[in-house]
């Protein structure tokens, strides 16, 4: 029952029934907007992709988007906004309204390796965002020219040991994770290494089969195309277990080198603050999704590895990358630039 302010009980009662009402109407318009919408979501939910369509991000983003939508019955609906590597798109969702209807698609590059690569980032990974669940993983292969002489990453590391800088590896760019994990491998390892970024994989992959770069260290369902048509040699995968397309090629750790391991995985991030129910919400709906065996098949037939966490187990993977990269990037001087 509402009781009327003593200042109205003297009113004729419509007017008095007016004035009520029109109180309530301004308590309401305090209240969270999504208490007073009803259940979440109703209305379009913004998933933002960090980079231009086409690539892990984009792929991960849209099939998740179009798997959400169903799932809830509401419109999931991607937004590419590259710039700045991946800052552009990150940062914006950073900064959105914490309702649960602007996500991010986080993967360990905007995620874990800007906080090393970027001193004045813009935000914070661990304080800004809240991760929904991570849906994949994909590990990288190192690549060798299929001429070159040396049969393994042991072979690589000790001629680099005896021929400082002779040797070199590609990348797609300044900041990419082809140009970290290698990096951050040939730290550990001791060697020197010369880097050559190129502007995308693609041309990256065109001095590689042309002989004109010696190493290229890329994810694993690309790189799977060069090693079983025979372009190229894989020398080693970057996940602790070995990749099923590569069998018979081990695993960074297993050579001995270096105490070395990166997945790339992706997933769905929310900013902070966002209200617990509907990052409840959220996480129920995203865990059915990711279980689904068309979804699973999906990232298995893309070279994935699909992925299954509860919050805890989540949030402690993204904080340990999230430190664990930020100190080693520092340590081994990488750089944007």
């Amino acid at each position: 029952m509402i009781s009327l302010p003593t200042r109205l009980t003297g009113l004729p009662r419509r007017l008095a029934l007016v004035a009520a009402m029109a109180a309530l109407a301004n308590v309401a318009a305090l209240l969270p907007s999504h208490a007073q919408s009803g259940a979440y979501p109703n209305r379009v939910v913004k998933v933002i992709v960090p980079q231009p369509p086409g690539g892990g991000f984009d792929f991960v983003g849209r099939l998740l988007a179009d798997r959400m939508g169903k799932q809830t019955g509401q419109g999931f609906i991607v937004e590419n906004k590259p710039g700045s590597g991946t800052l552009v798109g990150t940062d914006f969702v950073a900064k959105a309204a914490p309702d649960g209807y602007t996500l991010l698609v986080g993967s360990v590059s905007n995620i874990a390796l800007n906080p090393g690569l970027y001193r004045s980032l813009p935000y914070d990974s661990l304080k800004d965002f809240e991760p929904v669940g991570l849906a994949v993983g994909y590990s990288y292969t190192l690549m060798a020219r299929k001429d070159l002489p040396l049969a393994s990453l042991k072979e690589v590391v000790a001629y680099a040991k005896a021929n400082p800088g002779k040797l070199t590896y590609a990348s797609a760019g300044n900041g990419s994770g082809q140009h970290v994990l290698p990096a951050a491998l040939w730290h550990l390892a001791g060697v020197q290494i010369t880097h050559v970024p190129y502007r995308g994989a693609q041309a990256a992959y065109q001095d590689l089969l042309g002989g004109r770069v010696d190493l290229f260290f890329d994810l694993s369902p690309t790189a799977r195309v060069q090693v079983d048509a025979g372009n190229v040699k894989a020398l080693a995968v970057s996940g602790g277990q070995r990749n099923p397309m590569h069998p018979d090629v081990p695993t960074v750790q297993e050579t001995g080198v270096a105490t070395l391991e990166l997945e790339s995985w992706f997933g769905f991030f929310v900013p902070a603050r966002t209200p617990p129910d509907v990052l409840a919400r959220l996480r129920t709906d995203l865990s059915k999704v990711i279980a689904a065996p068309d979804v699973m098949e999906a990232f298995r037939k893309a070279g994935g590895k699909p992925m299954s966490l509860n919050a805890a187990e989540t949030r402690a993977l993204v904080q340990r990358d999230v430190e664990r990269w930020t100190k080693l990037i520092r340590d081994a001087d990488i750089k944007v630039e």
